[in-house]
């Protein structure tokens, strides 16, 4: 069963609108006004607007005198069908091989095959709405087993996130308004003349009157959000997407068949690369089923390759993901990432030492999704939570590690308080309680002084910290230190945190 995430961005048009004219003042109100003949009404409002009782809908004079100081900027359909396809074309190159934009304020994607290589549903849905959140664009996100659930939850709640699990779609949807059905208002509105109010009341009733009164929409639109009835998604790609195709007379299934053409489309893929001097760093699959449904597998690689044994191993390692149903008839392979890769020269091992590659080793583990692989860099910085940073696998790391006092193994993303006995200013703990335990302190090396980066943080202007590498009783490691230097309380709160543990 597919899994499709929609992905709601309420105030599309009006962002785009105050990146585009920067002298907007961002605390005013802010509206879109759309026209038909002398006909206005508001097409899209922002937060501004939205708290101060204005909706999308409501006549554009009823606002303009509801609201002192009220921006009102002409709609632009065309410039947010380009806003939305970038957004759309993100995606497809971040998250999943089956994206498609879903006007006029959306945009929908099939993961399955690919949520595992975000770590999961919920870990995808929170990383996908906190990057578009960071550029200044607010989302919701929903997964659900159907299109149609997935777009009434994400336009009807008010979470940032929400995984609906496998089976569980009717439960979800019957308490959503009728307008989440994607019918039109003149519809919504009869209906709610008659009395019904939310889904689960529509689709608990006789589809025969319906059906005579209104036509088969009604009913088709249900069914597609409870998954009676199937609702392809038509991905979306970009002219400059590389991607090749097998069509078949009769329709394929067996697990052997699909590899051999898999393997045939890669080598195909992999001379169309070449010839542009291109690798690939992430291929998508396109299963195309007889019955009108389209599955993916993605596949990534650390950095970019063109050689079509491997990532024919990478794409068949995965063929038991993919359910044929009645049948194949189109299979699609797509270079949806790709960079430039020059031919070189392998060093002999009778002249060098050939360099140990583990690229092959962390495209495998990678492609599992089992594992979030990733190095750790240095950075300029004497704090030791701002002196790493995370990078991918294959990036050239062009700074070395500072030759200073030991570092933990093991940094902890935030230090923990602990309770410490001390002589102060300078000597180290003689003991410490770390989670409930005490530990008795046998040798001591320190104190190593670090200071704040004043220069970047004026709340850092006097911050000091003492670390001590310290070992228990037992034989454990840790490295604790003292905020302040044990005399002013302007350096810090004299309080003891543990930050680190060594192996």
């Amino acid at each position: 069963m597919p899994r499709v995430v929609s992905v709601f961005f309420p105030t599309l048009a009006t962002d785009r609108i105050r990146r585009a004219d920067p002298s907007i003042p961002v605390d005013g109100p802010l509206v879109v006004v759309a026209r038909s003949g002398s006909k206005r009404w508001l097409s899209a409002v922002d937060a501004n607007a939205a708290r101060l009782g204005l909706h999308v809908g409501m006549a554009a004079a009823k606002a303009q005198a509801l609201v002192h100081g009220l921006h009102m900027v002409d709609a632009d359909p065309a410039a947010d069908r380009a806003a939305l396809e970038r957004l759309t074309l993100w995606a497809l190159s971040q998250y999943s091989p089956v994206v498609a934009a879903d006007p006029p304020d959306g945009i929908v994607m099939d993961t399955q095959g690919a949520d595992h290589l975000q770590g999961g549903e919920e870990l995808m849905l929170s990383g996908l709405v906190n990057r578009f959140r960071a550029r200044g664009l607010p989302a919701r996100s929903v997964v659900a087993d159907t299109w149609g659930a997935a777009y009434g939850l994400a336009r009807s709640m008010m979470a940032e996130t929400k995984v609906i699990p496998t089976g569980k779609t009717a439960d979800a949807v019957a308490r959503l308004p009728l307008s989440s059905l994607r019918l039109s208002s003149e519809t919504v509105i009869s209906l709610r003349t008659l009395g019904f109010q939310t889904v689960g009341e529509l689709a608990a009733t006789p589809r025969a009157p319906l059906a005579l009164r209104f036509g088969p929409e009604i009913g088709r639109r249900v069914d597609q959000m409870m998954g009676r009835v199937a609702e392809p998604i038509d991905p979306i790609r970009c002219p400059e997407i590389i991607e090749v195709h097998r069509a078949f007379a009769e329709p394929i299934g067996a697990a052997e068949t699909i590899g051999k053409y898999i393997s045939r489309l890669v080598t195909k893929l992999c001379l169309e690369l070449q010839t542009k001097g291109l690798g690939v760093r992430r291929t998508d699959l396109i299963v195309h089923r007889v019955d009108n449904t389209i599955q993916a597998l993605r596949a990534g690689t650390a950095k970019p390759v063109r050689d079509d044994a491997w990532l024919t191993k990478l794409l068949r390692d995965r063929i038991e993901k993919i359910d044929p149903g009645f049948g194949i008839e189109k299979l699609s392979l797509a270079a949806t990432m790709v960079e430039p890769l020059e031919d070189k020269q392998i060093a002999s091992s009778l002249v060098e030492d050939a360099a140990v590659d583990v690229g092959a080793f962390v495209d495998v583990l990678g492609n599992r999704g089992t594992y979030r692989i990733y190095r750790v860099a240095p950075v300029a910085s004497d704090v030791p939570e701002r002196s790493i940073q995370r990078v991918p696998v294959a990036a050239e790391i062009g700074q070395n590690w500072p030759m200073t006092w030991p570092r933990p193994v093991r940094l902890m993303d935030r230090p923990e308080l602990i309770e410490v006995i001390a002589l102060l200013p300078d000597h180290p703990p003689v003991w410490f309680t770390w989670r409930g335990k005490r530990r008795r302190v046998k040798r001591a090396d320190g104190p190593e002084r670090i200071f704040g980066e004043w220069w970047q943080r004026t709340s850092e202007w006097a911050a000091v910290r003492d670390y001590f590498t310290v070992e228990d009783e037992s034989g454990e490691r840790y490295w604790i230190y003292r905020s302040g230097d044990g005399v002013d309380l302007d350096t810090g709160s004299h309080r003891w945190f543990i930050h680190g543990i060594f192996a």
